[in-house]
């Protein structure tokens, strides 16, 4: 289809749909989807991911070809790919995010306050309303090569990484709690605390942590609410330190990063900041948005107002 210029009264939408995304559940449940989006009238074409990183490119043809809005069909993962491809147009500013969640998790969602249920969610695609939120990014290590990526959600490294490797490698088939419980209780037996250098906004810290979380939602490992007060538009990302905690301190703690309410932990430390680096003497890893990137040393900033999304 040949578009016309961006600006135009032809308002077309390309929906990236990521079969895989849930556990399978997305693609058993997109011919439903794609049904309704047709019954109530978007007018847009699809195309389907065949392997991680797909999407990236899918979503940069997109916007190549004149799509004023890209509609992610899956999960985080898929929304964070998406978001680097727009973004790797350099036209970010141009194109307007649609999503409607399938993922294990959703806990990007949770933060905006979209709908879960695909039918509310195509709904949101047919108004005007659109939010203008926040987009992080990250430079990290992968083979001996500094990457540059961005995420939406929040990126961490540690025990939280550990955790999103072996979730992904071994149990995401089992939904989002159990596969992340699994996760957690399979990295408990055999990660050690890491000493690491933090730098935020020019302040340094020299600690001993389990784990550290730079966000910039509220949400994140299937629905723990582990930065409270985030906000999307605040030019800020929270940096939660979760520090040197015994395995049985930190197995306690954990009902409490569900409720938001771990900040009290005297272990636990809420920083905020525009640049964040940190520097470690071990390869830690690294994910962001729920995906295993590389390692540490990495550097992470934010764009403030950078995405706009459909609401």
């Amino acid at each position: 289809m040949e578009l016309k210029e961006r600006g135009s009264s032809l308002s077309y939408s390309k929906v990236i749909v990521n079969p895989v995304a849930g556990a399978g559940k997305t693609g058993r449940k997109w011919p439903q989807i794609m049904g309704h989006l047709k019954h109530i009238g978007l007018r847009f074409e699809h195309d389907l991911t065949e392997a991680p990183g797909h999407a990236i490119e899918l979503a940069r043809l997109a916007v190549e070809k004149g799509f004023e809005r890209v509609v992610s069909v899956g999960g985080d993962g898929t929304i964070n790919e998406i978001v680097n491809g727009i973004h790797d147009t350099g036209s970010i500013s141009e194109v307007t995010l649609g999503i409607i969640e399938m993922g294990t998790g959703g806990d990007y969602t949770r933060t905006i306050g979209t709908p879960r249920r695909y039918r509310d969610a195509c709904q949101c695609l047919m108004g005007q309303r659109k939010m203008r939120v926040d987009v992080g990014v990250v430079e990290y290590m992968n083979e001996n090569c500094t990457v540059k990526r961005l995420f939406v959600n929040f990126a961490g490294f540690g025990f939280d990484a550990e955790i999103v490797r072996r979730t992904n490698m071994q149990f995401k088939a089992l939904g989002s709690m159990p596969s992340y419980l699994m996760g957690l209780l399979t990295t408990l037996l055999c990660y050690k605390n890491q000493g690491i250098s933090l730098i935020i906004d020019g302040e340094v810290m020299d600690s001993r942590v389990c784990t550290v979380l730079v966000s910039n939602g509220k949400y994140g490992g299937g629905g723990m609410m582990a930065a409270p007060g985030a906000d999307l538009t605040d030019g800020l990302l929270d940096v939660l330190i979760i520090g040197d905690l015994s395995k049985p301190d930190l197995l306690r703690s954990l009902p409490r990063v569900y409720k938001g309410t771990h900040l009290t932990h005297p272990k636990v430390t809420l920083k905020h900041g525009r640049e964040i680096e940190v520097r470690s003497r071990q390869a830690l890893s690294l994910q962001a948005d729920g995906e295993l990137l590389g390692t540490v040393p990495a550097r992470f900033r934010v764009l403030p107002a950078a995405l706009s999304i459909a609401v």
